[in-house]
C-alpha cells in the first residue's frame, strides 16, 4: 500500500497511518496494563506482541533468552535499525484508580502492576512497526523490533545475548530505545553522553561471635560493626569523590539478630551505587570493601566480610553523533516539544546489547504525565509532591498523546537511518 503523496515528507508519509492504528494500539495497551507479569515470566505479553508483528508482515522469534521477542522486517538493501522494548512489570499493588487498573497477582499472590510504564514502551513499538510494514515504498533497509524480558532485574538483554541474538538478527548500524519519564506527555528528550547511571547491588555480610546479651565482653558484635560501616559508608560519595562528581551510595537494608537478648553471629547489609564512569564505580567499590574490613579488623570479627554482587546494571552513555541525529530529527518533527533529558539516576540493561554487538546507540526519554497536571504541580512548586513516579504505586501515564508521542518518536528516530528510496 502506497502511503506517500507529492509534497509529504517520509515522517509525513509513514505517520499519516497513524489514525488507523491508534485505535487498536491504545486497546493493546490497556489489555497489557491490565495483565502485567514479573520478570521472566512475561509469556502472556510476549505471546501477544508476537501476533502483532507476525500481522504487520515481521519475520518473528519468541523465546530468546526466556521471554523475548524478535521482529525482523526486510525491506531492500539499506542500514539496520534496532529498536528495542521492555516488557516486564514490578511487584507492586497498583493506587492509580485507572478504569483498566492491573487486580494481578503472581502464584505467591504478590500483587504486579506495569509501575515503570513498559506496556507503554511495548504498545508504542507495535505500533511503529506496523507504521513502518505499511509504508515500506517510502523507506529502504531492515527494521529488528527487540522486545525484552526482565529488565527490572537487570540480567534480560545478557540472557538474549546469551541465547544467540548476535547470530539471529542482521547486524544493525544504529540501536534506539525510549523510556517513559514523569515528565509533560507530548514531549520528548535526549542527552548526549552519560545518561542513565551504572548500578550494583552488593550483600556484605559482616561475621562476629554471638553471645547472651547480658555478657556482650564475649561477643563481637556485629550489629555495631553494621552500624558503624553504615554511618562511615556515607562518607564515599561526600569526601572521597571530588564535589560535582555524581553518584549515589544507598544502604537499603540492614539485618541481624533475632531476639533482644541474644548477640547475633552475623549481619547482612544490602547496598547500591549508582555512578557515571567506570573511574567512579571502581573508586566507590574499593571504598566499600575497605571501610567494611576495616570495621570488622577494629571490632576483632574472626573473619573478613563476604561481599556479593547480585545484580548490576551497565552505564547508558548515548553515543553523541547518534544522539545528535535523533535530536535534529526530534527538533524538526516535535518543534518546541523536544528538549533536553537531564542526567537520571535510574539504570538499564538496554546498553548490554549494543554494547556486545559493537553498534552505537541513544536512549531518549517521553513524558507521560498530563500537561495541565504537570504545570499546575509546577506553580505550585510541588512536582516533587504531586507528579507520581516511576515505580510508584500511582503511576499511571496517560494513554494520549504519550502512545501518540512515543510512536512518532520511534518513527521519526529510525527513518534519520533508513534509506529515503526502496529499490525497485
Amino acid at each position: 500500500m502506497s502511503t506517500s503523496q507529492p509534497g509529504t515528507s517520509r515522517v509525513e508519509a509513514v505517520l499519516a497511518g497513524q489514525p488507523a492504528v491508534r485505535g487498536w494500539q491504545e486497546d493493546f495497551y490497556r489489555d497489557l496494563h491490565s495483565h502485567p507479569e514479573l520478570s521472566h515470566h512475561e509469556t502472556r505479553t510476549a505471546r501477544r506482541t508476537g501476533e502483532r508483528l507476525r500481522q504487520a508482515g515481521f519475520e518473528v522469534h519468541g523465546g530468546v533468552g526466556g521471554a523475548g521477542v524478535v521482529g525482523i522486517l526486510r525491506n531492500g538493501d539499506g542500514p539496520t535499525v534496532l529498536l528495542r522494548a521492555d516488557m516486564d512489570a514490578l511487584p507492586v499493588r497498583e493506587a492509580t484508580g485507572l478504569p483498566y487498573a492491573s487486580t494481578a497477582t503472581d502464584e505467591a499472590g504478590t500483587p504486579v502492576m506495569h509501575a515503570c510504564g513498559h506496556d507503554v514502551h511495548v504498545a508504542c513499538l507495535v505500533g511503529a512497526a506496523q507504521l513502518l510494514a505499511d509504508a515500506r515504498d517510502v523507506w529502504a533497509g531492515t527494521v529488528v523490533a527487540l522486545f525484552q524480558p526482565a529488565e527490572e532485574t537487570g540480567d534480560g538483554a545478557r540472557g538474549m545475548l546469551d541465547d544467540g541474538l548476535a547470530g539471529l538478527v542482521p547486524h544493525p548500524d544504529v540501536a534506539l530505545a525510549q523510556h517513559v519519564l514523569p515528565f509533560p506527555s507530548g514531549h520528548v528528550a535526549t542527552r548526549s553522553g552519560p545518561t542513565l547511571s551504572a548500578a550494583d547491588s552488593l550483600r556484605i555480610t559482616l561475621h562476629g561471635r554471638g553471645a547472651h546479651g547480658s555478657m556482650p565482653q564475649a561477643s563481637v558484635d556485629p550489629v555495631v560493626i553494621a552500624a558503624s560501616a553504615v554511618l562511615r559508608l556515607q562518607t564515599v560519595v561526600s569526601r572521597e569523590l571530588a564535589p560535582g562528581e555524581p553518584a549515589v551510595l544507598t544502604v537499603g537494608s540492614v539485618q541481624a539478630g533475632t531476639k533482644s537478648n541474644v548477640i547475633p553471629d552475623s549481619a547482612t547489609l544490602l547496598l547500591n551505587i549508582r555512578t557515571y564512569s567506570d573511574a567512579t564505580r571502581t573508586a566507590m567499590l574499593d571504598a566499600i570493601r575497605r571501610i567494611v574490613t576495616a570495621e570488622g579488623e577494629a571490632a576483632r570479627a574472626p573473619r573478613e566480610p563476604e561481599i556479593v554482587s547480585y545484580e548490576s546494571f551497565p552505564l547508558t552513555s548515548n553515543d553523541p553523533a547518534v544522539t545528535a541525529r535523533v535530536a535534529e530529527a526530534f527538533a524538526a518533527h516535535f518543534g518546541e516539544r523536544a528538549g533536553d533529558l537531564p542526567r537520571q539516576s535510574a539504570s538499564e540493561d538496554f546498553g548490554d546489547v549494543p554494547n556486545a554487538l559493537g553498534v552505537p546507540y541513544t536512549y531518549w526519554g517521553i513524558g507521560g504525565i498530563d500537561p495541565a497536571t504537570y504545570a499546575a504541580a509546577e506553580r505550585a512548586g510541588r512536582v516533587n509532591e504531586d507528579i507520581p513516579v516511576n515505580h510508584s504505586a500511582t503511576f499511571g501515564p496517560v494513554l494520549q498523546p504519550t502512545l501518540d508521542t512515543g510512536t512518532q518518536a520511534l518513527v521519526v528516530a529510525a527513518l534519520a537511518w533508513l534509506a529515503p528510496d526502496r529499490p525497485a
